[in-house]
């Protein structure tokens, strides 16, 4: 009767512990997929996460050496280590995240290929009884010692299948190419920065729909297979212009999307600090954002950001580029002036080239300002008439968590900068809060990310600003929560109020527990699940 019970209770592990490896092999796919599939990314967000050596690790491994210690032959224990197992899945299945992971073919394969082999390799030390007493045990001790070690398996399956992705990846590449190349008339433009990208395409759509029937990449589809993905599903026989967002995170990625779709016009908004933990320098983001500029054709055109002194000090003779700022410089071809704001947008003139173009916009903050006339400029070399683009600009929607301005029933002002975070944009959130007087100047942030060695100095300099420009500042999580809070103090004011949280749920009830009518919230950045 004993023998019977262990047996069963033994099959009970195994089934559980198989159960419990799936759950979290799903979970560390997500953060691979959150690292774009790339090993190193995430092996750097191993270590850097503390994950490796993780409480759930750590009581993994505990009940490894448990079900392997003489002890696991008493059903009790064994029984309390099933329990235990079941409420680590449901811990896991049940945690809230802010991207969950998207079950996309790849995933699959990826999942598919780790439990099979995994499962096959317990089913085989099972049937060669590798360790005393039932199969079920052997196998169940298999499963939990892969899931203590399953980040490694992660890493091996990724590598492994890295040749099929890739063969994957060229036969719907060359389709994308196939399809391009059927549409000879077909306008592209590129564009690429390390801030402003999106903004910006979002804005350029907006005023060459005016005249073109034009497809944009949708969402944050920057990458190549983003761009693949966008003209073997969503391009149209009757599109005739092509607007492609170009993002990157390492040396030779806009070149990658440059050699899919060619583009003949490119705009390159901004070359800042941004992603410095994989491009390292400032000058090695400066000549990955130029591989647009560089693979324009000779009657090719580019519209490129002069604030920037990365964009300013880069020659450019492959190609016509016109080069616009803000404000007046001796540099630029085009400038903004008049600019003034209200609370129902923005009026300015695009000037340049003996020409000057009024505009009004429900848009706010210098950062908007330069999108457009970086889209602005474009769309006067794309042949669209005046008055249609000051249509545009007038009917131009706030993109979602990029400088979103919007107010609640309550009367609070919402500044959503929740996209992205990086020190020009962080700088350019708080000019835009600092100048809301009508009430408390409340800031809700974890800071800002992927900036490799310069991250504690960039997030001091923040902390300083938000000393400078707001009225209570509401520092969320642990990452950057030391440099944040330095700055602060550098600068306080008195009446500043500071307050650390450890989730933006507990951010939210303690600011509408401070927030009343005529008060402005700005939140900036919202970091991913790879970060605490």
């Amino acid at each position: 009767m004993e023998l019977t019970l262990m047996y069963i209770a033994y099959i009970a592990f195994a089934i559980v512990s198989a159960l419990l490896f799936a759950t979290v092999i799903t979970k560390d796919l997500q953060m691979l997929q959150q690292n774009s599939y790339r090993n190193e990314r995430y092996s750097r967000w191993i270590t850097t996460s503390g994950d490796s050596t993780s409480v759930r690790r750590l009581f993994n491994v505990a009940l490894f050496i448990l079900m392997i210690s003489s002890l696991s032959q008493s059903i009790f224990v064994s029984g309390i280590a099933i329990i235990a197992m079941v409420i680590e899945g449901i811990v896991l299945l049940t945690k809230k995240s802010k991207k969950p992971l998207v079950f996309t073919k790849r995933v699959w394969r990826l999942f598919l290929t780790a439990n099979v082999l995994t499962l096959t390799v317990a089913a085989l030390a099972a049937a060669l009884h590798v360790t005393p007493g039932f199969p079920a045990r052997t196998f169940g001790l298999v499963m939990l010692l892969a899931t203590a070690l399953s980040s490694a398996i992660t890493l091996a399956v990724n590598w492994a299948l890295k040749p099929v992705e890739q063969n994957i990846n060229n036969h719907y590449i060359n389709d994308a190419r196939r399809i391009l190349a059927q549409m000879p008339g077909m306008i592209v433009v590129g564009i690429t920065g390390s801030y402003g990208k999106t903004s910006t395409k979002h804005y350029l759509n907006r005023i060459l729909s005016e005249k073109y029937s034009v497809l944009m990449t949708p969402g944050s589809f920057n990458t190549p297979m983003g761009v693949v993905r966008t003209v073997r599903e969503m391009l149209q026989p009757y599109n005739n212009l092509f607007i492609v967002e170009m993002g990157a995170k390492n040396i030779g990625d806009i070149k990658e999307i440059c050699d899919i779709v060619h583009p003949t016009y490119g705009i390159v908004t901004a070359v800042g600090e941004q992603h410095l933990e994989s491009f390292k320098s400032i000058e090695n983001v400066q000549r990955t954002k130029f591989e647009l500029i560089d693979a324009l054709p000779h009657d090719g055109f580019g519209v490129i950001n002069n604030d920037f002194p990365y964009i300013a000090n880069r020659k450019v003779d492959n190609v016509e580029v016109k080069r616009y700022t803000v404000s007046p410089s001796p540099d630029s071809d085009y400038h903004a002036e008049d600019i003034s704001y209200s609370a129902r947008g923005t009026t300015f003139k695009v000037v340049g080239e003996s020409k000057s173009l009024e505009l009004t916009t429900r848009l706010v903050g210098e950062c908007n300002i330069s999108n457009l006339i970086a889209a602005v400029v474009m769309a006067m070399r794309l042949g669209v008439p005046d008055n249609k683009i000051q249509y545009a600009v007038s009917k131009i929607e706030q993109v979602e968590h990029r400088l979103n301005v919007k107010r609640t029933p309550a009367g609070i002002t919402i500044i959503d900068d929740a996209f992205n975070s990086n020190p020009d944009g962080s700088r350019m959130a708080l000019d835009v809060l600092a100048g809301m007087t009508g009430g408390k100047r409340i800031i809700i942030t974890p800071g800002m990310i992927e900036l490799g060695a310069k991250q504690e100095h960039y997030n001091t300099l923040f902390g300083e600003r938000i000393a400078q420009s707001c009225d209570v500042a509401i520092i969320v999580g642990e990452y950057n929560r030391e440099a944040i809070t330095t700055g602060i103090n550098r600068k306080k004011q008195p009446n500043l109020a500071v307050h650390t949280v450890a989730t933006f749920a507990e951010a939210q009830n303690l600011m509408l527990g401070i927030a009343k009518a005529g008060d402005t919230v700005l939140y900036e950045n919202d970091l991913p699940d790879t970060f605490k």
